[in-house]
């Protein structure tokens, strides 16, 4: 098994090599056998199905421990994190809230209109729908409308034959999808599919017993005696009689709270206490023939070898983000921390009928392989920016936050 270098890569996407793959199993950090938590869906459930698992003979049933958009968030927050230590440089745009940012004079920051909470900078690494995010298209690049300005309107040419604007932008969108719904062109905006795909499954599950047990308070006070809450949720005083508008003690965190029954008499739900697992096992792939779909014409014009380049530098972007998020573990909730068995080993699907070639690749490496083509594609003369483009909110944008933390204030404390 050897390292997977630049030259590799280059063979890898000018051949016909499907994609690169990396399947390892991993364990609950407490040992095999400890409990780990599922994501809950609709209904306080969790995602239970069968599935055919090489080796048995009958169906195996599974549990996802993470979904395929959760994983692309955080090959994305290890990228931004990647960023934020100066350990690679990548195309950005920021919205910057800053100018907004709260006092924490309340009043003062009402009546200037500044958020109530800070938000600071948001990017594109961490908007839901990267490039093509309503967070952008409603702010400003030097006082204009994003979609509207000279960098936004690139947007609306992009397609699978004109990718460099995105590659210029947020090459991200090209690596982990991107649809333009909310562009100009509405539902027939352009739709990039994600290239990389990544998938976290606990495989042999057993569901723990359903939730029971108190928290107890040590005061016992008693849920039967009602109270009033002051504005910072703290004890007001004790309601007298009948009044109206008094709540039970535990709505401000007093008595003994019981978790829930074992059924929801309304939603008709369990509530499980999470799940054991033979093992988990996680399947990341990076599809190369999706990265062959793209072209990268500059000035109009097409050329191979700067096609090639921007498609090398995608793929080791991919590689990058997958092994910065997953090589030591993956802490994917409250008790659902994955210590995997072993280091990521890539696997290059490259002829069918022969046995995948393998490669090692660490987190350094990793980051050292996307510099490199980085550097290839600049010598192609592929625009990439350095700088980030920094965007400010349009006031709207900033009343609609305001408004949304105050009414968010409102029912945290219960105001009408």
């Amino acid at each position: 098994m050897g390292s997977l270098e630049l030259d590799i890569l280059r063979s890898a996407m000018e051949g016909s090599a499907a994609a690169f793959r990396c399947r390892r199993r991993l364990q609950p950090a407490g040992g095999p056998g400890d409990k780990v938590f599922p994501p809950t869906f609709a209904g306080a459930v969790y995602a239970i199905e069968k599935r055919r698992v090489p080796g048995r003979v009958e169906p195996v049933t599974c549990v996802l421990l993470d979904s395929v958009q959760s994983q692309a968030n955080r090959m994305e927050l290890a990228l931004q994190e990647a960023v934020d230590a100066g350990r690679i440089s990548l195309p950005l745009v920021v919205v910057d809230f800053s100018d907004h940012d709260p006092t924490g004079n309340l009043e003062a920051d009402e009546a200037a209109g500044r958020l109530i909470e800070k938000v600071g900078k948001i990017t594109s690494l961490q908007v839901p729908h990267r490039l093509a995010d309503a967070i952008l298209r409603d702010s400003e690049l030097n006082g204009t409308k994003f979609r509207r300005s000279e960098r936004g309107k690139a947007l609306n040419t992009v397609r699978l034959a004109n990718a460099t604007p995105l590659f210029e932008l947020c090459p991200t969108a090209l690596v982990f999808g991107m649809w333009d719904s909310t562009g100009p062109k509405g539902g027939l905006g352009p739709k990039f599919e994600r290239a990389i795909v990544s998938e976290i499954v606990g495989v042999g599950v057993e569901v723990g017993d359903l939730r029971r047990g108190v928290r107890r308070d040590p005061l016992e006070i008693s849920r039967d005696v009602l109270v009033f809450r002051d504005e910072d949720k703290s004890l007001l005083r004790v309601a007298e009689g009948g009044e109206k508008g008094a709540v039970r003690p535990s709505e401000i965190n007093h008595s003994s709270v019981p978790f829930p029954e074992q059924r929801d008499r309304k939603t008709e739900a369990n509530y499980y206490d999470g799940v054991t697992i033979e093992y988990a096992e996680q399947t990341t792939t990076l599809s190369l023939i999706c990265l062959r779909r793209l072209r990268f014409p500059l000035n109009g014009k097409a050329d191979s070898a700067v096609d090639l380049a921007a498609r090398m530098t995608l793929a080791a972007l991919g590689l990058a983000a997958a092994t910065l998020a997953f090589e030591a573990g993956t802490n994917l909730r409250s008790r659902c921390l994955l210590w995997p068995d072993g280091p990521m080993v890539w696997e290059l699907l490259d002829r069918p009928g022969e046995d995948p070639r393998r490669f090692s690749l660490t987190g350094d490496a990793a980051v050292g392989l996307f510099k490199e083509a980085v550097k290839t594609a600049l010598e192609k003369g592929l625009p990439w920016l350095a700088e980030p483009v920094v965007l400010k909110p349009s006031q709207e944008l900033v009343k609609l936050v305001r408004l949304s933390q105050l009414e968010a204030a409102k029912e945290a404390v219960g105001v009408s």
